[in-house]
C-alpha cells in the first residue's frame, strides 16, 4: 500500500469521478423536472416524487459500502455504481420523451430509472468517499473534500448550459441525444480517473478473513456510541442545511420585494460564499492553523453554529425591514454552510476507519445514508413548514422567521453533538487490526 497516501494528481483524479456523477444528476434535477413540468404539462408533484425517490434509495448505501469491504476492493463498486448511473440518467430521457405518446409507460420507466440513478450514486459516491479514506494523509483531509466537493459543482456549472444550448429547440428525440451524450461521457471519464489509483493488494498478503453477515456488521458499527452519534449529528445538520435551500430565495421575494433575477444572485453570492468556506477550511487544515485551528472538529462545530447564527440574522432581518443588509447575511450563511461541509467529509474520511478496514464501507454507508434522507427530507419539510406556519400567521415574514428559526436551533443542536464526537476514535483500534489500518494511512 502506499504508505505516504495519494498525492495531489490522485486525489484531483478521484474527484473527476464526483465531476461525472454531478454532470448526469444535474440533468435529472434542472433539465428533466422544468421539461415534465413545462413542456408536459406535468403537476410539480410528479418530478418532485420522482427526486425523492433518488434520496430515499439511499437507505441502501450501507449494503453498498458493506460489498466494498467484502471484496476490498472500492474501483469495482465506483465503475458499477457510474454505470448504473449513466443508464439511469439515459433512462430517465428516454422516459420524459416517451411520456408524450404514452404517459403510463413513460411515468413507469421514470421510476425505474430515477431508482437506479438514486442506486448508482450511491454506490459509486460511497465507494468514492472510502477510497479517499483510506488512501488521503490525515492533513490533507479538509483539501481533498474540497477538491472532490468543488468539483461536483464544476460538474454542475458546465453541463447545465452546454446542455441547454444542445436542446434548443427543443424535442424529445434532442433530450435522449443530449442525456445519452452526457451519460456517455461521464462514464467514460469516470472510468479513465479510477485506472490505477486504488493500490493493489500485495501478491505476498494472506487470503482476507471471512467477513460476518451484512446485518451483523450493521449492527456493530451502530452499537458503538461514536458511530451512532456521528450519524445523528451529520442526519440533524443535514436537515437544517437542507430544509433553507427551497425557501431562502421565495423570502427574498416575498419579504424584501426583491425580482427574479434578483434572488438569483442572491443564491449565486450564497453559492460564492461556500466556496469561500470551503477553501478557507483546506487551507487552515493543510498545517497553517497547527494542532488547534487545524482541527476538523472544531472546524465542524464552528461551521454549524455560524449557519445558525447566521439564519437567526436573516429571521430577524426580515422584521427590520427593507434597510437590512440581507446580501451580508446571506453570503455568511453560504461560508459557514462551507466550512461545516467541508470539515464534516473530512471527520467522514478520519472516522471511516474506527473499526478497521473490513467495516470502512459500511461506516461510510451509514453516514451516506443519513446525509442522502436528511438531504431529502430536509427540502420538502422547510416548504411545508412554510406553508403550514403562514396558514397560522398573517404575515408571511413572520412565517419565514419562524422557520429559519427553527432550522437555526437545529444547527445548534447539530454543534452540541459535533462536539461530543471523538474524532481520535481510530487509535484505539485493537493493536491486531491497527497494523492493517496504518497500511492505508497515517492516523488521524
Amino acid at each position: 500500500m502506499q504508505a505516504a497516501g495519494f498525492s495531489w494528481a490522485q486525489i484531483a483524479r478521484l474527484g473527476l469521478v464526483q465531476t461525472a456523477l454531478g454532470a448526469v444528476v444535474v440533468l435529472m434535477t434542472s433539465t428533466i423536472n422544468r421539461v415534465m413540468v413545462v413542456e408536459l404539462a406535468l403537476p410539480a408533484i410528479v418530478p418532485g416524487a420522482l427526486v425523492a425517490l433518488h434520496y430515499a434509495v439511499q437507505v441502501l448505501r450501507p449494503r453498498w459500502g458493506y460489498g466494498s469491504d467484502v471484496g476490498g476492493r472500492r474501483t469495482p463498486w465506483i465503475v458499477g455504481g457510474m454505470a448504473a448511473l449513466a443508464l439511469g440518467g439515459f433512462g430517465a430521457a428516454c422516459a420524459t420523451a416517451l411520456c408524450e405518446v404514452d404517459r403510463t409507460a413513460g411515468l413507469a420507466l421514470a421510476v425505474l430509472s430515477f431508482l437506479t440513478v438514486g442506486m448508482g450514486a450511491g454506490a459509486a459516491g460511497t465507494s468514492l468517499l472510502v477510497l479517499l479514506a483510506t488512501g488521503v494523509e490525515a492533513r490533507r483531509r479538509g483539501a481533498a473534500a474540497t477538491i472532490v466537493w468543488v468539483m461536483m459543482i464544476a460538474g454542475f456549472a458546465v453541463t447545465a448550459p452546454l446542455a441547454g444550448h444542445f436542446l434548443d429547440p427543443f424535442s424529445g428525440a434532442r433530450l435522449v441525444a443530449v442525456s445519452g451524450a452526457v451519460s456517455a461521457i461521464a462514464f467514460a471519464v469516470a472510468c479513465l480517473a479510477v485506472i490505477g489509483v486504488e493500490p493493489h493488494r500485495p501478491s505476498e498478503a494472506p487470503a482476507p478473513e471471512r467477513k460476518p453477515p451484512f446485518l451483523q456488521v450493521l449492527a456493530r458499527v451502530w452499537a458503538e456510541p461514536q458511530s451512532r452519534r456521528f450519524t445523528v449529528f451529520i442526519f440533524v445538520a443535514m436537515l437544517a442545511y437542507s430544509a433553507q435551500e427551497l425557501i431562502l430565495e421565495p423570502f427574498a421575494g416575498l419579504v424584501f420585494a426583491m425580482s427574479p433575477g434578483v434572488t438569483t444572485k442572491l443564491a449565486g453570492l450564497q453559492h460564492g460564499g461556500v466556496l469561500a468556506g470551503m477553501l478557507f477550511v483546506a487551507g487552515v487544515t493543510m498545517g497553517i492553523g497547527g494542532p488547534v485551528l487545524g482541527s476538523l472538529k472544531l472546524w465542524t462545530a464552528i461551521g454549524c453554529a455560524g449557519s445558525g447564527a447566521a439564519l437567526v440574522g436573516i429571521a430577524g432581518g426580515g422584521l427590520v425591514g427593507p434597510d437590512f443588509p440581507l446580501r451580508a447575511l446571506v453570503f455568511a450563511l453560504g461560508l459557514f454552510n462551507g466550512i461545516f461541509a467541508v470539515a464534516a467529509i473530512g471527520s467522514m474520511m478520519a472516522l471511516a476507519g474506527a473499526g478497521g478496514e473490513a467495516e470502512r464501507g459500511t461506516r461510510m454507508g451509514v453516514w451516506g445514508a443519513a446525509q442522502g434522507v436528511a438531504f431529502g427530507t430536509g427540502g420538502f419539510l422547510g416548504t411545508v413548514a412554510v406553508d403550514l406556519t403562514r396558514l397560522a400567521m398573517r404575515e408571511p415574514v413572520h412565517a419565514y422567521a419562524a422557520v429559519f428559526t427553527g432550522e437555526a436551533l437545529l444547527f445548534v443542536a447539530a454543534t452540541v453533538i459535533a462536539l461530543r464526537v471523538e474524532h481520535a476514535a481510530e487509535t484505539r483500534v485493537p493493536r491486531a487490526r491497527r497494523a492493517t489500518i496504518l497500511r492505508f494511512e497515517p492516523r488521524f
